[in-house]
């Protein structure tokens, strides 16, 4: 058997937006995994406006586990957003983000762990996407594409919500979007920056409960209008 090495400490955060049904048993999930990898670790959950139960969940299950932190936004900022105020408030040594929804186990984080000794940045993409087909449409088609010509990103799953990497890479890097090519913001200053990346296959699983939101027409329109703006900045 393989011995999985130990991060010094980790942080883990995850967006949540009406994930009422699915958040308890990530959360259980990410706590097992934690355990795993390093003795000292957060996690912690960005509510972005949710109008379900979700923030309640999350708080009444704070109340016996001290590594879980609950952060709220009072309006909902979209994805990208809770991702930059999820990645604001890490405070350890390595940071993990993934999704709320259970499409994810974090039984592979421990395959992560192992890469970091040669990585800054370690990087999931999808074996084979459990989602509709408008949404893998848009993100294997339109956002690869769309990132490419832009940006010259050639990676093969850039909005897969499994990314593992050090504090450093988060200090380094600016990140001015605030929608859902911010994850593609971080990579390509990451890139630039001249940090170390690794890409690693990882499951991905149905979703159980509630509704996914990020292939609407609004989250894609506003993500083209930051890329034009992301693009004027990395070449002015």
């Amino acid at each position: 058997m393989v011995k999985i090495p130990k991060l010094p400490s980790l942080s883990i955060f995850m967006p949540a937006f009406n994930e009422e049904g699915n958040i308890a048993t990530t959360l259980i999930d990410a706590t097992r995994a934690a355990k795993v990898v390093t003795d000292d670790y957060e996690i912690i959950v960005v509510n972005d406006g949710s109008r379900d139960n979700t923030a309640e969940i999350v708080r009444e299950l704070s109340r016996s586990d001290s590594h879980l932190r609950l952060i709220n936004h009072s309006v909902n900022q979209g994805y990208g957003g809770a991702v930059k105020t999820g990645l604001a408030k890490c405070r350890k040594e390595w940071i993990f983000f993934t999704d709320s929804d259970g499409q994810f186990h974090y039984d592979e984080l421990g395959k992560f762990v192992a890469a970091t000794s040669n990585y800054d940045l370690v990087m999931g993409y999808r074996k084979k996407r459990m989602d509709p087909f408008h949404r893998v449409f848009v993100a294997q088609v339109l956002l690869k594409v769309w990132n490419f010509v832009l940006f010259g990103l050639a990676v093969r799953d850039v909005d897969c919500a499994y990314k593992l990497f050090r504090k450093e890479v988060r200090d380094a890097v600016t990140l001015k979007t605030e929608s859902a090519i911010t994850v593609s913001e971080l990579i390509i200053k990451t890139k630039a920056a001249g940090f170390r990346i690794k890409q690693l296959p990882v499951h991905h699983y149905p979703r159980r409960f509630g509704e996914q939101t990020g292939g609407n027409w609004r989250v894609i329109i506003r993500a083209a209008r930051e890329s034009f703006r992301l693009y004027k900045e990395l070449h002015s």
